[in-house]
């Protein structure tokens, strides 16, 4: 009986640690305005499957793509401005090299992902060796990539490429069945296509490489501690830099994700996008000093994000900068929940 109730205690605590309050906040916060939205627009069609796939899971499927690289960024305690111009050089590449120069599109995106990851390894070693704020490097990434973006050229560039078309039209439609069991031969309710599940693997890529990897643990106490890390030994300055190029492998992928949405490149596309994966990551739970964080998190930060402009259009009188306001308004309190959890964390390891 000891053993029961002590393995529910042990339980109870861990289910209680303050790391996971944030992820808790999260999803208590986004289900929350689910059932305000259920309750108000319901009938209006906002519980519907297509509404929770297509306007909260695909519509900003590049964002979260480019959150999970985020994310980790953040936990070992750094930050990158440069994820929306690096997606944003992934377009002009593809659309300049395929419409441009007849280069077949998965070259053009091998050689965005060469200076997507190799931009982002150069930016985590700058930080490291050169002991740069990761703000002031990434931001120099920022203007170095838009400004390449121009030269490239400055009007948007339509692609028309057989494989993106077929990428772009890629749809796995879900059907539901009449009341004799028999498929609907009526229009599908809703579909997934392929930035949905892209994103859905990439989600899963995080949570792997940081539950369940040496190196997820190397990130975590780097964001911790970086002093305590490398006094254990940690390979300190190889994960700060191997974090970054995944971010920057992300930012591409991302800016992939975005090509198949509007099927074009444009130097000016996703300007302030590095803000909105911020946004995704930090009401996600990750805490901006480092050390705490989850990918499941995430992918409610970016569901709890998209689910506030789902409710201005259902109710049709309001304009849309009032997702700006209720999003800034969620920024606010999580950075006030984060600073509760962590004097609260404080205390607990004084006690």
């Amino acid at each position: 009986m000891n053993k029961t109730s002590s393995k529910k205690q042990s339980l109870l605590s861990r289910l209680m640690n303050p790391k996971y309050i944030m992820v808790y906040a999260t999803v208590a916060i986004f289900l929350i305005i689910y059932l305000f939205g259920a309750i108000n627009y319901g009938d209006k069609g906002f519980l519907s499957l297509r509404t929770l796939i297509i306007s909260m899971f695909t519509e900003n499927a590049y964002y979260g793509i480019s959150a999970v690289g985020m994310t980790m960024v953040l936990i070992t305690g750094g930050i990158d401005l440069s994820v929306g111009a690096v997606s944003a050089l992934t377009g002009m590449i593809i659309a300049y090299g395929v419409a441009i120069m007849n280069l077949p599109p998965m070259l053009c995106l091998l050689f965005a992902l060469v200076i997507g990851v190799g931009l982002g390894l150069l930016m985590g070693a700058g930080i490291h060796y050169l002991n740069v704020p990761p703000f002031i490097m990434t931001l120099t990434g920022m203007f170095l990539t838009r400004g390449i973006c121009s030269l490239m050229s400055r009007e948007s560039i339509e692609i028309n490429n057989e494989l993106i078309d077929a990428l772009a039209g890629f749809k796995i439609y879900i059907k539901w069945w009449n009341e004799d069991g028999e498929w609907a031969k009526i229009k599908p309710i809703c579909y997934i296509n392929f930035n949905f599940i892209l994103f859905i693997v990439m989600i899963i890529i995080g949570t792997i490489l940081l539950q369940r990897t040496r190196f997820g643990r190397n990130v975590y106490a780097i964001g911790g501690n970086e002093q305590s890390a490398k006094l254990m030994g940690l390979p300190v300055a190889r994960t700060k830099i191997l974090v970054y190029g995944f971010n920057g492998f992300c930012s591409v992928l991302a800016g992939f994700a975005y090509v198949l949405y509007v099927k074009s490149g444009w130097n000016l596309a996703l300007q302030g996008g590095e803000l909105e994966v911020i946004t995704c990551a930090v009401i996600g739970g990750t805490l901006m000093t480092g050390g705490v964080g989850y990918m499941v998190g995430t992918l409610f930060g970016v569901l709890l994000k998209s689910a506030i402009p789902a409710l201005i259009t259902f109710n049709g009188n309001l304009l849309s900068w009032w997702g700006k306001i209720a999003t800034g308004a969620l920024l606010l309190l999580f950075i006030f929940i984060q600073r509760v959890v962590v004097v609260y964390s404080n205390r607990k390891k004084q006690e």
